[in-house]
């Protein structure tokens, strides 16, 4: 196992608009995951040999300091560029640490994986929901589990994160779905998105943020295209002809997809504006309650 130097680990966002977060989190560098189109793979990112998961040395007493010293509460985010439950965490509980220190100073969390493994840390997750903030999106692309096990080698199926997501919403943990990227050619189907939201509603889930195509960033975009050709013939062409070197591929039916997935969310209750989402959990059930009859 890898370690890294690290001075903070807890830092300021500099905008609350991506789910309300105040601060954010990032214990781990890299992913083992596997996914095709993962963004934090591009070039501006910096990260050497992203495949090969780092943890921050001294992680627990870095945050523990930082979170003693903070004069304002909020919300801390964690996993916008490597899952806080990779398979590392099943082991070094440095997720789980954090989670425990965040619930001893009074801070609330925001939560993004795509792993089953955070059930293992559902009490903590109920104990800060006592009193503070708590949101875990799943991000889900396909319904389908074969095609996760092609664009997602090394994730849990998409089928496991629903029944996690049950599981948490039975204790009453505000969750849903980041349903995104939506590959065109791959996965930008109608009835993709009709089982994620039908399966979502099943599952108690609250919402689902959308995005009806993929980055296609330097880096990333060469390690997306070459993993096409392995598991879809033809289809990287198809990718070059209509995007080119775009910084992104949005779906050629975005548009429709967009209007199947708010009718179909209206219809179900669940919410897919961020402000919507954001004012639901960190602002408690009542404001959900209000939110689903407009």
């Amino acid at each position: 196992m890898e370690y890294i130097n690290a001075k903070t680990i807890i830092t300021k966002t500099k905008s609350s608009n991506w789910f309300g977060t105040d601060y954010n989190m990032n214990i781990y560098r890299g992913c083992c995951h596997g996914c095709i189109y993962c963004d934090s793979r591009s070039s501006c990112y910096n990260i050497k040999d992203f495949n090969k998961i780092a943890a921050k040395d001294n992680a627990l007493s870095i945050i523990k300091s930082q979170l003693k010293s903070k004069k304002t509460l909020g919300v801390i985010g964690t996993g916008s560029m490597s899952d806080p439950y990779n398979p590392i965490e099943k082991k070094l509980n440095l997720t789980r640490g954090a989670l425990e220190i965040i619930s001893n100073y009074g801070f609330g969390v925001n939560i993004i994986t795509k792993s089953d493994l955070i059930l293992k840390d559902i009490d903590v997750l109920k104990e800060i929901n006592k009193y503070a903030p708590v949101c875990v999106g799943f991000t889900i692309t396909t319904y389908d589990d074969y095609l996760c096990s092609k664009i997602e080698p090394s994730v849990s199926l998409s089928s496991k994160r629903f029944k996690a997501m049950n599981e948490l919403s039975s204790e009453g943990i505000f969750t849903g779905v980041l349903l995104m990227p939506i590959l065109p050619f791959i996965n930008d189907t109608e009835e993709n998105i009709i089982s994620i939201i039908n399966k979502t509603k099943q599952c108690g889930g609250k919402f689902i943020y959308p995005y009806f195509g993929v980055t296609l960033r330097e880096g990333q975009r060469e390690y997306f295209y070459n993993e096409l050709d392995k598991l879809f013939p033809s289809i990287r062409e198809k990718y070059i002809e209509t995007y080119g070197y775009k910084y992104e591929g949005v779906s050629l039916k975005s548009k429709s997809l967009w209007n199947t997935f708010k009718l179909n969310c209206h219809k179900e209750g669940i919410l897919y504006k961020m402000p919507d989402i954001i004012k639901a959990y960190k602002y408690r059930k009542e404001s959900y309650e209000q939110l689903t009859l407009i």
